[in-house]
């Protein structure tokens, strides 16, 4: 995970789930996808999205074929985490706990969610800790 959040837009979150979904693909594969009567200015509008993500380090792009193809190095995982610190930064005094009581208490969880979320708790407390924690 990057050590400074990465500030991903609407249109570049839409590249990034074709990759996730799709794996590797190149920019016409992906224009299909986003766009599925894509013209030509929506394949040069993916290309720049394309050329903005690997700017970012949030894609990498392969070079070996004549069809470059782009997988993403950000992973879904990374993002939220990205998402919900600075979110937990700006409303919460940095805390997640505030986040993950409203997420609880505000959602339908499923009794395997509650079940899955337990455990998760328990197998964090069955942890050690390093110092300062």
């Amino acid at each position: 995970m990057a050590d400074h959040p990465t500030h991903i837009t609407e249109a570049e979150l839409a590249v990034l789930q074709v990759l996730w979904d799709d794996g590797a693909s190149t920019i016409r594969h992906i224009t299909e996808r986003i766009y599925p009567k894509g013209s030509t200015s929506e394949y040069a509008t993916v290309q720049k999205l394309l050329e903005r993500l690997e700017a970012k380090a949030a894609v990498r792009r392969d070079r070996s074929t004549p069809a470059h193809r782009f997988a993403a190095i950000l992973t879904r995982a990374d993002l939220v985490d990205q998402n919900l610190r600075t979110v937990a930064e700006k409303l919460c005094d940095g805390s997640l706990t505030p986040l993950l009581m409203h997420l609880v208490q505000n959602s339908k969880l499923s009794k395997a969610d509650r079940a899955a979320l337990r455990e998760m708790i328990q197998k964090h407390d069955d942890q050690p800790r390093g110092k300062g924690q």
